[in-house]
């Protein structure tokens, strides 16, 4: 099992129906260290470059809208860069599929997102899909000072990486 970054986004959403201590408590079992903790607006280039793989679907402004949190009234997300033995994957089966009628209940979207009459998916948070999205994402939503140590600089299987 290799040490791995991962990133969380607990979005406006959850936040707004006061979810997030409920969504932190679903990942804290998985005793995985936190290297980074911001709360932070969502500016639209951001939100842009964070679902750039989505650019050409046809919800991707619906998308890059919820995650700036204009469509609950909540300007602002928090973001986490988790630490520990297989991250990825390991919160990525915590969060549950992307639609949250679709999600195994015992998961955060499943037992926590909706979604509503008016068709809004309310899936409560992102996790990085893979190792390689990881990095990527978590360069956006971070700068090196802002981590307690650097995830990506060649730390071997089993080591806590360096600052």
């Amino acid at each position: 099992m290799a040490n791995q970054a991962t990133l969380v986004i607990i979005k406006p959403d959850a936040i707004k129906r006061g979810l997030m201590g409920a969504t932190l408590s679903k990942l804290e079992p998985l005793q995985l260290e936190i290297i980074g903790a911001k709360v932070m607006p969502v500016s639209r280039e951001l939100a842009e470059a964070h679902y750039s793989h989505i650019k050409e679907k046809p919800f991707f402004s619906e998308t890059v809208e919820h995650l700036r949190g204009t469509l609950h009234g909540v300007p602002y997300v928090v973001a986490f860069v988790l630490w520990g033995p297989d991250a990825v994957e390991r919160v990525r089966l915590i969060t549950g599929a992307t639609n949250p009628e679709k999600a195994d209940p015992l998961t955060i979207r499943g037992a926590l997102g909706r979604n509503t009459a008016s068709g809004l998916m309310e899936n409560v948070m992102h996790s990085s899909a893979d190792p390689a999205d990881a990095e990527r994402e978590i360069g956006l939503w971070f700068k090196p000072h802002e981590l307690l140590c650097n995830p990506f600089a060649g730390a071997g299987v089993g080591a806590r990486p360096s600052r």
